[in-house]
């Protein structure tokens, strides 16, 4: 049984998708000790215990692990760039000890893996917990439903005309305060945010009531070249609509996943699959079975521990 340290991260997205990886530990079987940077206090006694691997999310474990002079190998999931402040203030200062033999890097971005030379960078698209992200069958209260940020004039401009354009729809937003604040604070029609404004999750569980309380969800994807955001994973496991902006690893779906090419097409899709629910349901269906087949937790962080246990082997 590996014993496994995994660092809950203080952004919201980080903890969503480190949460399915802790969850992906233990359905393999692994004893993970969780350490909350939000809110634990005790890292010190928590260094104390004996670990196979530390764990975490963008340069979380591989800080501590550097900071702390832990002897241990860690396991870093990455799904912000990993040359960007996205992944973190200090990134500069630790970007090098990716190169060391005990790191390991899975990197969420097909094209930015390639552009990368560590010695152990292996691309691994978005997974979740499939016992948490499910349908519920439960009747959506939203029409359409958006989680994220609307931090540049373009996010934001494209919202409030959405909303403008489907006056007949329930159209849900979820973000921090401090982001809606800003939206608000900039927004053309601020009275289109509050009415949209649905408050902000946190955790796994309310996430994948939200996303069942929706019918369909629409990304704009703000990070990476090629990759898909995990709101995309959430919404096929819980089988409801994902319309994406164009991304190469739409392929990931087999050409089954719809997605727009601009506004109009947006508002198109979202109208038709609205009316045409023999065609939602083909397509959520589909896009379901392949999630689960690929995008899976217990999958996922299997090929993850078995990635740094082979290459440890061959080390030593």
């Amino acid at each position: 049984m590996k014993k496994i340290l995994a660092i809950l991260p203080v952004s919201i997205g980080g903890r969503l998708t480190t949460s399915s990886i802790i969850d992906g530990f233990r359905q393999n079987g692994c004893k993970v000790t969780v350490f909350d940077e939000l809110f634990d206090k005790n890292l010190k006694k928590v260094l104390k215990g004996d670990y196979d691997f530390i764990a975490g999310y963008d340069f979380s474990a591989l800080k501590i692990k550097i900071d702390n002079s832990l002897d241990i190998p860690s396991l870093n999931y990455f799904s912000d760039d990993i040359r960007s402040k996205a992944s973190g203030e200090e990134w500069e200062k630790y970007i090098k000890y990716l190169e060391e033999d005990d790191n390991y890097t899975f990197y969420w971005d097909k094209v930015l893996t390639e552009y990368e030379n560590f010695k152990n960078i292996h691309y691994l698209p978005h997974f979740v917990n499939f016992e948490v992200y499910k349908d519920m069958d439960t009747k959506p209260e939203y029409d359409v439903m958006f989680a994220g940020r609307l931090d540049t004039d373009y996010r934001l401009s494209f919202f409030e005309e959405l909303v403008t354009k489907l006056p007949h729809l329930n159209v849900a937003w979820f973000a921090i305060d401090r982001h809606y604040k800003d939206a608000r604070n900039r927004a053309q029609y601020p009275e289109l945010i509050d009415l949209c404004y649905r408050g902000f999750i946190d955790n796994e569980e309310d996430m994948a009531h939200a996303i069942n309380n929706s019918k369909i969800m629409f990304n704009m994807n703000s990070q990476g070249i090629s990759s898909l955001n995990y709101r995309t994973f959430q919404a096929a496991a819980c089988k409801r609509l994902m319309i994406s902006d164009y991304r190469d690893e739409l392929a990931l779906f087999d050409g089954e996943m719809p997605f727009y090419e601009d506004f109009s097409d947006l508002v198109f899709k979202i109208e038709s699959y609205l009316d045409d629910k023999e065609a939602y349901r083909q397509i959520v269906d589909k896009c379901y079975k392949i999630a689960k087949q690929s995008h899976n937790s217990k999958d996922c962080t299997r090929y993850m521990l078995k990635t740094a246990s082979k290459s440890l082997s061959f080390a030593k």
